[in-house]
């Protein structure tokens, strides 16, 4: 307990701000080098295999994305779960869900790997991928999928180290393997010339370490998180639950993850692969936004579902409060920042003048409203930590897809402009954060009657 105790932070007493930074800044540097790897990966590409390959890998993009989401999404099921246990103090439950977790992730991952190897050349030509780059594209999705399987190992076992406060560890485990991922990808585009394959290649085996790494840690805990390989299987009722709170979660990844595939295709649509790789290097400078709104809805989602275990229920709100706060700001001040220094951000990926003028105009449009996302982030974060995963899933789906498709449905073939297609961004943030307002504000409310009727009950 005393292992336990030095990695995690205590999300049921104490001030809550200096908490939240304990746990979120870890979270940030985790995050922000995940988008230092991922750019390497961008600008190795674009700087020494060319134009069409740097087009090629940001063509998949947002497909990559699709079919991993639903499977991310069942990783934060796992988080909140296992953090209520931890909340209510609740060892066995906490156990079956540990072994429950790794064991789906396995599976989730190899079902990955073949559906990632059949359907991305349908998938990539369903988009209108242009033909001078559609074959580079399948072959780096069919080898980046096999990274998928070990991506999910790690992403389910960080997820338990996070529920318990543990934000430390994955990110020493990230940084490790990004290392290892930006060296392989020196090695095999610029020694060996593999160009996008090499790419994909050098993220298997980063991924593979980071999981290695992961699962390792997990067998040497000493508390109920302890994780044994003899023991690995699927509980019914943990993975039912486990499937309850992170479908919706998937599907709401896989909402913004199919609008953007309508996007990706509207831009597709005007056939200049300048369009696209300027698209794809904004695309890869702007996710450096999301360090820190990630970081603190992840800790709104944790600290609300230990709070909810242990029935503090009151302090779900300061929660929330403090998560709002700290997200919009954060999402502000690094909006600004990329669109302020973008033209030199953008000059890492390429040297082309148009390539960079087409980046710049999806900076303005959409990382300058990116602490609009944040502020419904934060609504859903704190939704599913209280319990309710469908009702938030169901508003992303009509707020963010469906008023995405409408826009580019209707309103793009009279407007066919980039500025017409990043505006659709901005229009489905604002929409969905109202709506998601009054219902966190009704749920918020529900929970304490319905706890207070118990109580009354006992």
């Amino acid at each position: 307990m005393q292992k336990m105790r030095a990695n995690s932070v205590d999300m049921l007493n104490g001030p809550l701000l200096p908490n939240i930074w304990a746990f979120a800044v870890p979270l940030m540097l985790t995050n922000l080098l995940q988008m230092l790897f991922q750019a390497a990966d961008t600008v190795v590409v674009g700087r020494f295999a060319g134009q069409q390959a740097l087009a090629a890998v940001g063509a998949t993009g947002s497909l990559c994305f699709l079919l991993i989401a639903l499977f991310n999404g069942l990783s934060m099921g796992s988080n909140v779960l296992i953090a209520r246990y931890i909340g209510a103090g609740n060892h066995e439950k906490i156990e079956k869900s540990v072994h429950t977790s790794i064991a789906m992730s396995i599976y989730c991952g190899l079902f990955l790997v073949v559906a990632g190897f059949f359907m991305s050349r349908p998938m990539l030509e369903l988009m209108s991928t242009p033909s001078d780059i559609i074959d580079m594209s399948e072959l780096y999705m069919r080898i980046y999928f096999v990274s998928a399987f070990f991506g999910l190992i790690y992403t389910f076992g960080s997820s338990i180290l996070r529920s318990k406060g543990d934000t430390k560890r994955p990110l020493f485990f990230l940084f490790v393997s990004g290392m290892t991922n930006v060296v392989l990808n020196l090695v095999f585009v610029i020694v060996f010339q593999m160009s996008v394959a090499g790419v994909a290649l050098a993220t298997v085996i980063s991924q593979a370490l980071a999981a290695l790494l992961v699962c390792i840690t997990l067998t040497k805990e000493s508390d109920a998180t302890h994780l044994d390989l003899h023991k690995l299987h699927i509980d019914r009722a943990m993975a039912l639950e486990i499937i309850r709170i992170g479908v919706p979660a998937g599907l709401q990844g896989m909402a913004f993850s199919l609008s953007n595939v309508v996007v990706q295709s509207s831009i597709n649509s005007f056939g200049s692969s300048v369009i696209v790789a300027g698209n794809s290097a904004s695309n890869n400078i702007e996710n450096f936004v999301y360090i820190g709104m990630s970081a603190f809805t992840q800790a709104c989602i944790t600290f609300t579902s230990q709070n909810v275990g242990a029935q503090n229920l009151k302090r779900v709100k300061s929660i929330f409060n403090h998560s709002m706060v700290l997200t919009t700001l954060s999402a502000m001040l690094m909006g600004f920042l990329v669109w302020f220094f973008g033209e030199s951000l953008l000059a890492f990926y390429t040297s082309d003048p148009a390539v960079v003028e087409a980046g710049m105009l999806r900076l303005f449009w959409v990382s300058m409203f990116l602490f609009l996302n944040g502020i419904l982030d934060v609504f859903v974060s704190s939704l599913r930590g209280m319990g309710y995963s469908s009702l938030p899933t169901i508003v992303m789906l009509a707020g963010i897809c469906g008023v995405r498709l409408l826009w580019l449905l209707l309103i793009f073939p009279m407007h066919r402009t980039l500025t017409t297609i990043y505006l659709c961004f901005p229009l489905s943030w604002t929409v969905t954060s109202i709506v998601l307002g009054f219902i966190w504000l009704y749920c918020y409310r529900h929970m304490l009657r319905t706890n207070g009727q118990k109580e009354q009950n006992a």
